[in-house]
């Protein structure tokens, strides 16, 4: 094999080239990745970081496209796509639940809820993977996912596989370990507790209405696309400098809820930087507040 895309069919592991990642991201935004990989399990991320490196192919990861922003220029690189090829979702024992890292968080919850475990209510209607959340500690409603995770199976750069519990990844407000080493997260550990069905699916419906009041969910978006500031909310911030409403090509900072940046047609990548960069520079004009965006933006 003499080059990357060759070794990688010969394991007959799926891969595409020149694949437009606006078709794979939340946002409906992103130029074309020159590989786009999706492995089946552990073993086939593991091959694919080795023969990555090999041939010198930088890699990025992708699960469901949620909070993240890729360049319109596209990437020459390789994105490993954790997504419906390892989403199983298992119960290991009565309060412990074993997720590949693709499994969707809704999914995640609904399995929870069919067993009566509570303990992961607020992370019902967050867009994203299992993968993706514990790479950043994914929250909402005064819940993490540091709250219910145990621990977590990885592939290094090395394409070594691993294990690493809970109190090793460093998790924080929307950051963990894996965001700082580049492991590829495979599989995640839950560990719940018994709970009364009719409650706990009660309790769901309570915040995915939060969400569907509150949130732009009809619109293409990366979710929040500032961290909380410490003492304040980014989007109060946003909205207080008259910045609800201000659009940038197609990029529009939301009218339901100034936190969201969303994509109402066409949007570019350009489009939400120039307008992540107006936000942030007003509110600081205007509050002392300087916003840290928590949307990873690829290029």
């Amino acid at each position: 094999m003499n080059n990357f895309y060759d070794e990688i069919k010969n394991l007959s592991i799926d891969i595409e080239k020149s694949v437009p990642m606006k078709n794979h991201t939340t946002f409906k935004i992103g130029g074309n990745v020159r590989y786009f990989v999706s492995p089946a399990n552990s073993d086939e991320v593991a091959n694919i970081v080795k023969a990555a490196n090999k041939y010198g192919e930088k890699i990025y990861v992708i699960g469901n496209g949620s909070n993240m922003l890729i360049c319109d220029e596209g990437i020459d690189g390789v994105f490993i796509h954790i997504g419906d090829k390892m989403s199983e979702i298992e119960l290991i024992d009565d309060i412990t639940i074993r997720c590949s890292a693709g499994a969707l968080l809704v999914k995640v919850c609904n399995f929870a809820l069919e067993n009566s475990l509570e303990g992961m209510e607020t992370a019902f209607g967050i867009p994203g993977s299992v993968g993706g959340g514990l790479y950043m500690n994914a929250g909402a409603y005064g819940g993490e996912m540091k709250d219910y995770v145990i621990s977590a199976e990885y592939v290094d750069r090395n394409g070594e596989k691993g294990v690493c519990n809970a109190e090793d990844m460093n998790l924080s407000y929307r950051h963990s370990t894996f965001a700082e080493d580049g492991r590829i997260i495979t599989a995640v550990y839950i560990r719940l507790k018994k709970g009364d069905k009719d409650e706990i699916k009660n309790r769901m419906n309570d915040y995915m209405f939060r969400r569907k009041d509150k949130q732009p969910i009809e619109y293409p978006s990366a979710g929040s696309v500032f961290k909380r500031p410490e003492g304040y909310f980014a989007g109060a911030l946003i909205e207080e400098c008259g910045l609800k409403g201000k659009a940038v090509g197609g990029a529009c900072v939301s009218e339901k809820h100034a936190g969201f940046i969303i994509n109402k047609g066409g949007a570019t990548a350009c489009d939400v930087l120039e307008l992540i960069e107006l936000c942030k520079h007003t509110v600081f004009e205007q509050k002392g507040v300087v916003l840290e965006p928590e949307i990873r933006c690829l290029k």
